[in-house]
């Protein structure tokens, strides 16, 4: 299912890095931003989320809680966020559901790997709306971070 701006966010409940259990209803009240992202480890992958944590201050500014998704497992993520010292919650979409619900998941990746999250940036309100909607098919390309940052300028 494609999730676009305008649509309720689907609910999700994960576990992130640290083994708590963590849902989107969660963060009702602040403005959230979900990056799906395939692997933890990977280049890109890399690139993308210390880019979230060098300009954490961003974010923090507009009333903004980001979370970065992946299928990795919580023991692979908790490794990465330490080693990269994110400043962010990493959850593990581990059986899929919640890349499968927001239409980011790669059936057939690289490597005949199935099932891997599609790199994604979602912008969802207070009230659990998606303002902002982005699934790239490119693996290697990242989110555009300038029209999340519009995005959430509008929101408060």
């Amino acid at each position: 299912m494609k999730i676009e701006a305008g649509q309720k966010a689907p609910e999700f409940s994960l576990y992130d890095s640290e083994k708590n259990k963590v849902n989107l209803s969660d963060f009702k009240g602040k403005n959230t931003v979900l990056l799906f992202f395939p692997l933890a480890f990977t280049g890109v992958c890399t690139k993308e989320l210390c880019s979230i944590r060098d300009n954490i201050g961003q974010y923090n500014s507009t009333n903004a809680q980001v979370l970065g998704i992946s299928v990795d497992s919580i023991f692979t993520l908790a490794k990465f966020k330490e080693e990269q010292k994110l400043n962010f919650p990493l959850l593990s979409d581990f059986n899929k559901t919640t890349s499968d619900a927001y239409g980011a998941l790669y059936h057939d990746f690289v490597m005949d790997m199935k099932g891997v999250s599609k790199r994604s940036a979602f912008v969802i309100d207070k009230e659990g709306v998606v303002r902002y909607a982005e699934v790239l098919d490119n693996a290697g390309d990242l989110p555009n971070f300038e029209a999340i940052q519009s995005t959430l300028a509008t929101l408060n």
